[in-house]
């Protein structure tokens, strides 16, 4: 394991500068390519859906691209729902996961809502499988105004002009055993704090917002997943990753306070999943799925209460 004092860049208690940064950043190398992995099934579906660029990265000299993915049959009466993948570009699964949804389940969705997927946010970092962009900057922490994140701005310029009529959003993330191994130590070294082991959680939960639960909304989305894939218990403290354990599989964070991707709309209807693609007990092939059930329990339970509400008016 990892320690701070250890850790092979900056000082022990003290914050990471611009030479930590670059240092950190010639560290990282290209293990997959995200115009092969990601564009090119992008490109697959346009015969089906509308794609759109909604803005690049540009890091040292080379462009990323960013694309979304929007329903051909977009009519404004109609609910809007928004995926996010790849926000941390190591979480697998949140890539493909999305795309997996698009292809397969978004057409029968067609004229009961407006369907926009973003797979990748972060492909810089989805190329070198990292939780932060190039400058060392963690993107799901960063969605907030003004943000120093390419990637987060980005999407936030997508989102503004409907983030008030979005029915729900879901924001699909993992949680890895490299969570601890090195992005949590490098995380307390680049801050220039005590580095303070954590516990992984063997198997699938959810966010949901502190400030605006819904558990019902939750509950449906961990009961289509666990046919899936297994359910992440809670720890001996009735925790998950620190936080308390509100249902089964579920914790809450304040979204919208901590910057967080699944915050950026006002959708009644939020969550950010949490595959963990490292046990024993799952495939990729199955967080793929978990990502995609999740993905269509959360609209099917949305447009259901949309539409009880409707006929209680």
């Amino acid at each position: 394991m990892t320690t701070l004092d250890s850790y092979p860049i900056g000082t022990p208690g003290r914050p990471w500068g611009e030479a930590e940064v670059a240092t950190w950043r010639s560290q990282q190398t290209v293990k997959r390519g995200y115009a092969a992995d990601v564009l090119s099934v992008i490109e697959t579906l346009r015969a089906r859906f509308d794609v759109s660029e909604y803005g690049s990265l540009n890091y040292h000299s080379k462009s990323y691209p960013l694309f979304a993915i929007k329903s051909r049959d977009w009519r404004d009466e109609l609910p809007i729902v928004l995926v996010t993948g790849g926000v941390h570009g190591y979480e697998t699964s949140g890539v493909h996961g999305a795309l997996q949804f698009v292809d397969q389940h978004a057409a029968s969705y067609a004229g009961r809502a407006n369907l926009i997927v973003a797979p990748c946010v972060s492909p810089w970092a989805y190329e070198r499988i990292h939780r932060w962009n190039a400058d060392a900057l963690d993107p799901n922490r960063s969605f907030r105004e003004n943000s120093p994140a390419q990637e987060s701005a980005a999407l936030m310029r997508l989102v503004a002009p409907f983030r008030d009529r979005v029915l729900v959003h879901i924001d699909l993330h993992e949680t890895t055993n490299s969570d601890e191994t090195e992005f949590r130590p490098a995380l307390a070294a680049r801050d220039g704090v005590a580095y303070e082991p954590g516990e992984i959680p063997d198997g699938f939960y959810l966010v949901d917002d502190s400030e605006h639960p819904q558990p019902e909304f939750q509950k449906a989305v961990i009961a289509a997943v666990a046919k899936v894939t297994h359910i992440a218990p809670a720890d001996r403290h009735g925790e998950i990753i620190g936080s308390p354990v509100v249902a089964p599989g579920v914790i809450e964070y304040p979204l919208k306070q901590l910057g967080l991707c699944a915050g950026i709309t006002s959708a009644p209807y939020k969550t950010t999943t949490e595959v963990y693609p490292d046990s024993p007990r799952a495939t990729a092939e199955q967080c793929n799925a978990a990502q995609v059930a999740a993905v269509c329990a959360a609209i099917d339970f949305a447009l259901t209460q949309r539409a009880g509400a409707a006929i209680e008016r």
